[in-house]
């Protein structure tokens, strides 16, 4: 039987971890800040923020949460980022995704000072990542590195294969796998022959953002497979489809309207995956205790307690 990889687990983990740290640095004068900047009102958004400000608050972290109008401009956001960059209180600053069409999101993310990118996309910590040194890494792939760890699942010698090349997932997780002496594929929507690429991985991760788009032609009976997606499925047919006429699946369904799913179908995954995420509850809760991390990590360096 495969192992489900339990997230929640690992979160928890992580948090208790971080708890005496954020003790001493309270202790030194002050708890880790984090600033989350909201702008707008995307409602998945805004779940996303009330998540990290829970986190905050489970852990004893001060949090300052910013909510500029939809109307705001380029010039106005990085106005305000630059007043976040030279907050003391401040160690961490995140930028939720997506922006509204007129912000110019590079600028933006270039703003953001990377002695406080908790998110590790600014350029200067994506080249630390690149050069194996010391910075804040993107939160869902340093999650999914955590996560492979401490299941004690060996990645040294691995075939690794991503599906997806984002910025925020498929390049830095691929660069992640890679420092840990996997042999790394990054694949696309160019790439010949998908499923044949994926059934030669040892350790499959699936960020393309398709609601189990990866089925069972995709993977290797054995392979550790990593469902970064999360993709809520609304048409019934889709979901019976996908579930194998699951009456208890459907049943959920015709109660929420939807059902959330990965990018990989779980059925298949759990058929023939020696670990595999389930969606929700794999990948997801990781990246909000990595941030968590990063911040704890930001705070530590700028006051020298590491």
């Amino acid at each position: 039987m495969p192992q489900i990889l339990d997230g929640n687990r690992i979160r928890d983990e992580i948090k208790s971890e971080l708890k005496p740290r954020v003790a001493a640095l309270a202790a030194q004068g002050r708890a880790p800040g984090l600033a989350v900047v909201l702008v707008g009102h995307n409602p998945a958004s805004e779940i996303y923020v009330r998540n990290k400000i829970k986190s905050c608050q489970d852990l004893g972290i001060f949090s300052a949460s910013l909510t500029p109008p939809e109307s705001i401009t380029t010039e106005e956001l990085l106005a305000l980022v630059r007043q976040l960059n030279v907050r003391p209180d401040i160690d961490g600053i995140l930028v939720q995704l997506p922006l509204p069409k007129q912000v110019d999101t590079k600028r933006i993310l270039l703003a953001v000072a990377p002695e406080k990118d908790v998110d590790g996309f600014h350029p200067c910590n994506v080249g630390n990542l690149v050069a194996a040194l010391p910075g804040p890494r993107a939160c869902t792939p340093a999650g999914i590195i955590e996560l492979l760890r401490r299941y004690h699942i060996p990645i040294a010698g691995k075939r690794a294969v991503v599906v997806g090349r984002s910025d925020i997932v498929g390049k830095p997780v691929a660069l992640l796998l890679l420092h840990e002496h996997a042999t790394v594929t990054i694949c696309h929507s160019k790439t010949p022959d998908l499923p044949a690429v994926c059934r030669e991985a040892d350790i499959l991760v699936a960020a393309i953002g398709r609601a189990c788009m990866i089925t069972r032609d995709f993977i290797k009976p054995g392979a550790v497979v990593i469902d970064v997606g999360t993709n809520r499925v609304e048409d019934r047919d889709e979901a019976a489809r996908i579930f194998r006429n699951s009456a208890e699946r459907l049943a959920a369904f015709d109660k929420r309207g939807n059902l959330l799913v990965g990018d990989v179908n779980p059925l298949d995954a759990a058929e023939l995956a020696s670990f595999y995420t389930p969606v929700p509850g794999g990948v997801g809760p990781l990246t909000i205790a990595m941030l968590m991390v990063n911040t704890v990590a930001s705070a530590e360096h700028r006051t020298g307690l590491c």
